[in-house]
């Protein structure tokens, strides 16, 4: 290797700088790059809504929450229709629990509890009891039907007066119902349901608790957007009557998140195939996994039981158990379909359980 003296090293050097600066084109400033579009809500997040009137006024005041239950006359009540079960978009015949695929079958996290409350309000069951039974006591000790379980009535903002199915959720609030995502909001980019009410242990046109207007919704903005029926849960948050709130009223269930897909369960709904979604119905099995993630039971449910929730370990002496699903669909063969309760719907329950 051949040393460059210092002297011609150095104009070896300042050449190339010269010819560097001489080469360079002059560069136009770059015009600001424009702002990047916000990016759309997770779809394991929430969103909240007031809620609202069929003419658009917010449900912001106990006056207001009178309103909606003067909406809701026994007549209109009657010629509620059930709400249609979305479309299921997993139409494969319904797997059994040993064909199911394995990772579908698995918690996706460490499984927890909340427990549920007993009403604190003894007079109001034993009002509701002998109402429901026409003031028959002896016929009171047959009625099994929990009072923790009601049907919900709204006018969706397409137009039409409809029901679901829903239950009252314990919670620090003591206000809250969990329902089907659909019994909410639209999906799809639709708009959230109106007059929307929650009828505990409704039968035959009878309230015996009376009813609890909507304050606050919440829906997952993968359904809300998109319609996915992985996350077709809603949580409401309940206006007190008289000062009264729900879970006071008619006790609460608890729930539970991140348990076994297959499980034994217990069903409550108001389906419009069973006596017209005028009486509760149940249906007690053991679950298995959808395709999907999802959870599945054959009780053949119709329209108008979305919603209605899916419990754990329930008490028939109390009416209690732990809701670990939603009525969400029908698929062919009469297979029932609820979204799978992980964190996210603990995350939900988080967000919203404490909300007066």
């Amino acid at each position: 290797m051949h040393r460059i003296p210092g002297k011609i090293a150095s104009v070896v050097m300042a050449a190339a700088t010269v010819t560097a600066g001489l080469a360079a084109p002059a560069r136009a400033a770059a015009p600001p790059a424009p702002p990047a579009p916000p990016a759309p809500p997770a779809p394991d997040t929430t969103t909240a809504a007031t809620a609202r009137t069929s003419d658009g006024a917010r449900v912001d005041s106990a006056a207001a929450a009178k309103k909606v239950g003067s909406y809701w006359t026994a007549e209109r009540m009657r010629r509620a229709r059930p709400v249609p079960a979305p479309e299921d978009r997993v139409a494969a015949p319904a797997p059994a629990p040993a064909t199911a695929p394995a990772p579908a079958g698995r918690p996706s996290g460490r499984p927890g509890s909340h427990a549920p409350a007993r009403a604190v309000d003894p007079a109001a069951i034993r009002a509701g009891a002998r109402e429901l039974a026409g003031g028959d006591r002896a016929l009171e000790a047959k009625i099994n039907d929990s009072a923790a379980v009601g049907k919900v009535f709204f006018r969706k903002p397409s137009g039409g007066d409809w029901a679901c199915s829903a239950a009252a959720l314990n919670s620090s609030s003591r206000q809250l119902v969990v329902t089907a995502g659909h019994c909410v909001h639209e999906g799809d980019g639709g708009g959230w349901m109106l007059n929307w009410t929650f009828v505990p242990r409704y039968r035959n046109g009878a309230r015996p608790f009376g009813t609890f207007a909507a304050k606050q919704f919440r829906a997952f903005n993968a359904w809300i957007n998109n319609g996915d029926l992985r996350r077709d849960v809603g949580m409401v948050t309940t206006w007190p009557q008289d000062g009264k709130k729900l879970v006071n009223v008619v006790g609460g269930n608890g729930l539970q998140w991140n348990r076994p897909r297959t499980t034994a369960m217990t069903v409550f709904g108001y389906p419009g195939n069973r006596d017209n979604g005028q009486i509760q119905w149940v249906c007690q099995g053991t679950t298995s996994p959808v395709i999907d993630g999802r959870i599945q039971l054959r009780c053949n449910f119709g329209g108008g039981s979305s919603g209605g929730p899916w419990l754990r370990q329930y008490n028939d002496s109390n009416g209690l158990g732990y809701v670990n699903g939603t009525m969400s669909t029908i698929s062919s063969g009469g297979w029932n379909r609820s979204p799978y309760f992980d964190n996210a719907v603990k995350t939900m329950f988080d967000a919203q359980g404490g909300v007066t």
